[in-house]
C-alpha cells in the first residue's frame, strides 16, 4: 500500500494515499481498534447535510468566500450521496463526543474540495470546521440523522402496515370468534375488532413518534465548544438551521438553549421510548398472529398465515411462523438498545455528553430495524392472513364464556353453576342450563346469540 504524510498539532503519520482523510481520522483509526461498528452511515450523510449548510451560512455572513464554498458544497454533495463512504472507517468506539467522527468529516471534504477546486484552498479546522465545533456539530448530526430516519423509512413501513390492517379489517367485518383474557377463553370478539386493536397500536405509536420529532428538530449547531457560540457569527445559528430545513425539506430550527442542546440528549431519549413502545406493540402483534395461527390441527389454527419456507430439518410437511419469530426478535433488541440509550444519556457531565457515538448508535439500529421488520413482517405475512371461519365459529360455539350472555336472565352465580357443569359433565351450555332448570329450551335459544354478544350496543 502507498502512504502519503499528513500533519496534524501533534506531528505528521502516514496516511492511505488513496484515502481523503488525513492525520486525525489516522490516529483514530489506529488507536481505536475496538469491535466493527462502524460510525453509521446515516451519521456520514448528516455529516455532509450540516457542513454544506454550515459553508452556506459562512458564505451568507460574509465570513467564508465564494471558491471555497463552491467546493465545500461540491465535496459535502459526494458524502451525502454515499460516494466517499469509504472513507469514513471510523469506529462507534472512540472519543464520546465524536470529535474523531467531525474531523474524519472536515478532513476528508477538505482533502476532496481541494481536489475539485484543483488547489490546496480548504484547510479542515479553519475553513470546513468555521463556526463550528465537535460538541456542537456531532449532536446536530444525530439529530438530523434521527428525524431522517424515522421520517423517511419508518413512517412509510409503519404506513402499509396500517393500511394493510384497515383493508383486513374491512375484509374480516362480520366474523366472530371467542375473544381471549389470561390465554383463556373469554366471551366473543369480532375479527375486525381484534384486527383493528393491532391497527391503533401502530398508529398510537407513530402519534407518539411525531410528538417527539419537535425536540428532535431542534439543532445545538451555533453553540460551539460550551453553548455560549464562541467563534460563531451572530445569526449563525439560526441560518445554519434554515439551510439544513432547505437542504433536508425538514422543518429544523436553532435550540433554544444551546447549554441544554450540548449536555443533555432527552430529546432522544424520549424519541427511543417511542420506538421501544412501537416494539413492544409489535411484539403483542407478532405473538397474537403466531398464536391464533398455531397448529395446524393442535393448536387454536383460528387464522392461516403464508407459508414462506419448510419450517424443520427433520420434520417433513412443518411450517413455522418465522416472520413472527423475526418481528419478535427486532422487539427484543429495540427494548435492549433502550436501556443502551438511556444510561449513555444519564452520563452528561458539566457542558457535555460523551455519549453520543453509543447513544445514536443504538438509535439508528432501532429505527433500521422496525423499518426493516416491519417492511418484512407485512409484506411475507400481514397482508396474507385469511381466516379460518369454520374454525373460529367451531371455538366460539365451545366456549363456556358465553354464559355470560345468561347473567341478565339468570343471575351471575347460576351462570356460573351452569358453566361449571357443563365443563364438568362435557354438555353444551344448553344442556346444563335446561337440565339445572335455570331457563326453558326455547328461552335459551331465545337469549343466547353468540355473534351478537361482539355487539352489544347495537
Amino acid at each position: 500500500m502507498e502512504y502519503r504524510i499528513e500533519k496534524d498539532t501533534m506531528g505528521e503519520m502516514q496516511v492511505p494515499a488513496d484515502r481523503y482523510w488525513a492525520a486525525q481520522t489516522q490516529r483514530s483509526y489506529q488507536n481505536f481498534q475496538i469491535g466493527d461498528e462502524v460510525m453509521p452511515r446515516e451519521i456520514t450523510r448528516a455529516f455532509g447535510v450540516l457542513k454544506k449548510a454550515a459553508a452556506l451560512a459562512n458564505y451568507a455572513l460574509g465570513k467564508l468566500p465564494e471558491e471555497k464554498k463552491n467546493a465545500i458544497c461540491a465535496a459535502c454533495d459526494e458524502v451525502i450521496s454515499g460516494a466517499l463512504n469509504s472513507h469514513f472507517p471510523l469506529v462507534v468506539w472512540q472519543t464520546g463526543s465524536g470529535t474523531q467522527s467531525n474531523m474524519n468529516a472536515n478532513e476528508v471534504i477538505a482533502n476532496r474540495g481541494n481536489e475539485l477546486a484543483g488547489a490546496k484552498i480548504l484547510h479542515p479546522n479553519d475553513d470546513i470546521n468555521k463556526s463550528q465545533s465537535s460538541n456542537d456539530t456531532f449532536p446536530t448530526a444525530m439529530h438530523i440523522a434521527a428525524v431522517m430516519a424515522i421520517e423517511d423509512n419508518l413512517f412509510p413501513a409503519m404506513d402499509k402496515l396500517i393500511a394493510t390492517l384497515q383493508r383486513l379489517e374491512k375484509e374480516n367485518e362480520g366474523i366472530v370468534k371467542s375473544g381471549r383474557t389470561h390465554l383463556q377463553d373469554a366471551v366473543p370478539i369480532a375479527f375486525s375488532q381484534e384486527i383493528s386493536g393491532w391497527r391503533n397500536m401502530i398508529e398510537k405509536t407513530k402519534a407518539q413518534l411525531m410528538l417527539a420529532l419537535g425536540g428532535l428538530k431542534e439543532l445545538a449547531l451555533g453553540g460551539t465548544a460550551v453553548g455560549t457560540g464562541l467563534n460563531a457569527p451572530k445569526g449563525f445559528a439560526e441560518e445554519v438551521a434554515k439551510q439544513v430545513s432547505v437542504l433536508t425539506g425538514k422543518a429544523f430550527v436553532t435550540a433554544e438553549n444551546k447549554y441544554h442542546a450540548l449536555t443533555a440528549k432527552d430529546e432522544l431519549v424520549f424519541a427511543h421510548g417511542a420506538l421501544k413502545a412501537l416494539a413492544c406493540n409489535l411484539m403483542k402483534i407478532a405473538n397474537d398472529v403466531r398464536w391464533l395461527a398455531s397448529g395446524p390441527r393442535d393448536g387454536l389454527g383460528e387464522i392461516f398465515i403464508p407459508e414462506n419456507e419448510p419450517g424443520s430439518s427433520i420434520m417433513p410437511g412443518k411450517v413455522n411462523p418465522t416472520q413472527c419469530e423475526s418481528m419478535t426478535m427486532v422487539a427484543v433488541q429495540v427494548m435492549a438498545n433502550d436501556v443502551a440509550v438511556g444510561m449513555g444519556a444519564s452520563q452528561g457531565n458539566f457542558e457535555l455528553n460523551v455519549f453520543m457515538p453509543v447513544i445514536i448508535y443504538n438509535f439508528l439500529q432501532s429505527v433500521r430495524l422496525l423499518a426493516d421488520g416491519i417492511t418484512s413482517f407485512e409484506k411475507n405475512c400481514i397482508t396474507g392472513i385469511k381466516a379460518n371461519k369454520e374454525k373460529m365459529k367451531h371455538n366460539l360455539y365451545n366456549s363456556l364464556m358465553l354464559v355470560t350472555a345468561l347473567n341478565p336472565y339468570i343471575g351471575y352465580e347460576n351462570a356460573a353453576k351452569t358453566a361449571k357443569k357443563a365443563y364438568k359433565e362435557n354438555i353444551s351450555l344448553k344442556e346444563a342450563c335446561v337440565a339445572l332448570g335455570f331457563l326453558t329450551a326455547e328461552k335459551f335459544d331465545e337469549v343466547f346469540r353468540p355473534e351478537e354478544m361482539a355487539y352489544p350496543q347495537k
